[in-house]
């Protein structure tokens, strides 16, 4: 306990440390507020609160809420999130792209003006898409079209005022903003979750204080089994060559690429859940097609849903590997500046040893990722309540703590730059974007 108090006045003495901070929360809050805004003509009592479910349930839990409250900020920054994949896939794969991701800043910046460009033309797209579709007739007090358009300036204007937010929490505060946007969503569920399950197990027949105990134990495992997931590396040894310029040595010294065992991070549980959003939309326009195969992987938590999305999710960690990883590209990059891997020899066997070492650490990532993805299903079907058992993992709990990690990583730096102690004792944190040469790191 003196260690972290110690810690947090430390931390509250540097003064940048401590303005990014409060900058931090002070725009958190101002997102928060948003979040419970009504858009403008629509009556919050003729609202359906139902729970979203598939990818709907995703982009409510993206907005924290706010997609099923049809509050301003209700796409949130999935359209952000979406812009910035097209970008980065058009990075690896149009010439175009890939020359300006190699002119170094001015490159950076004319792709992030590419995608803000793209956020505004998806924001205006799906601001319609959801007007149409999410907002009952009941709840509108404006007759369309006028309602329709209002509406979409609204959201399309809410989205970017989020984006601009996030990239003001970059700037100005701590961590990355996006993440940390994303991340407070999720946080803004977590206690209607425990109260709900709270009430659920002391009513009559509920099992009492115990289970939910035991709960909390196997969510703490779950938390400790997820962060081995998102620090996992394989350390390659890289050894430069030493050159000596009058009287001094350059080089010589032995470096390490990290590779993560889970470079993909939760890209591939999204693209999965994406997937299995199919069979429940074609249940509901062709219902001629409704099938007992198709009902059951419309439910969460039977056991065809889960194999397949087991399977989808193996397959597209693989699929989003390859593509953010480049081997070739590493193996190039260390031959320019004189490294090399001992006992491998520079150039295309280089090139083949990191594709194999990215090969057999890949396999039991995905794998420990779909069994993160498909536990909070086996969580339903042990009596959690639903709204508690999604922090047992998915998507929700792997940006929880990757963002976590990523920011006290930057806390600690400020500490040790300023000859502080760190956070931890027996080492320093390892964040998501400590990897520099390693894979490019996803938004979320």
């Amino acid at each position: 306990m003196k260690k972290l108090i110690t810690t947090l006045t430390n931390i509250w003495k540097i003064d940048d440390l401590r303005t990014r901070i409060l900058n931090t929360l002070l725009f958190l809050v101002i997102y928060r507020i948003g979040c419970h805004i009504v858009l403008p003509g629509v009556n919050p009592a003729a609202l359906q609160h139902e729970a979203k479910e598939g990818l709907l349930g995703l982009l409510d839990m993206f907005a924290g809420g706010s997609f099923s409250r049809s509050a301003i900020f209700a796409l949130g920054v999935m359209p952000y999130i979406s812009a910035s994949i097209v970008v980065q896939l058009l990075g690896i794969a149009v010439p175009y792209f890939q020359k300006m991701q190699k002119e170094g800043e001015s490159g950076r910046k004319k792709m992030n003006q590419i995608t803000r460009y793209l956020t505004l033309a998806i924001t205006l797209v799906q601001s319609i898409a959801y007007v149409r579709t999410q907002i009952d007739g009941a709840a509108k007090m404006i007759p369309d079209p006028m309602f329709t358009i209002l509406s979409a300036f609204v959201l399309t204007a809410g989205t970017l005022f989020v984006m601009w937010l996030g990239e003001k929490i970059t700037d100005k505060g701590i961590g990355n903003g996006i993440s940390l946007i994303i991340m407070v969503g999720i946080i803004a569920q977590l206690p209607s979750g425990i109260t709900a399950e709270w009430f659920s197990r002391m009513s009559t027949g509920g099992g009492g204080p115990i289970p939910l105990l035991l709960e909390f134990i196997a969510l703490f495992f779950v938390v400790i089994f997820t962060i081995l997931i998102v620090q996992g590396v394989r350390k390659i040894p890289v050894q430069y060559a030493k050159k000596i310029v009058g009287n001094k040595q350059y080089g010589g010294v032995r470096q390490y690429i990290p590779l993560k065992v889970n470079a993909a991070g939760v890209m591939p549980i999204i693209f999965a859940q994406a997937i299995m959003f199919v069979p429940m939309s074609l249940g509901q326009f062709f219902p001629n097609l409704q099938s007992s195969f198709l009902t059951s992987l419309s439910n969460y938590t039977s056991v065809a849903y889960n194999v397949t999305f087991g399977i989808l999710i193996i397959a597209f960690t693989f699929f989003y590997t390859a593509i953010m990883v480049n081997p070739q590209q590493m193996s190039e990059d260390m031959k320019k500046n004189g490294g090399f891997i001992p006992g491998v020899k520079p150039g295309q066997a280089t090139n083949f040893y990191i594709d194999s070492v990215i090969s057999k650490i890949t396999l039991p990532g995905a794998i420990f990722l779909a069994i993160i993805a498909i536990l909070p299903a086996i969580a339903s079907l042990f009596g959690v309540n639903n709204q508690f058992a999604h922090f047992y993992g998915g998507t929700s709990l792997l940006i929880l703590v990757g963002v976590v990690l990523d920011t006290l990583q930057q806390i600690e730096s400020h500490l040790l730059m300023r000859h502080y102690d760190g956070l931890m004792k027996t080492g320093r944190i390892r964040g998501r974007t400590q990897v520099a040469s390693g894979p490019t790191q996803s938004v979320i």
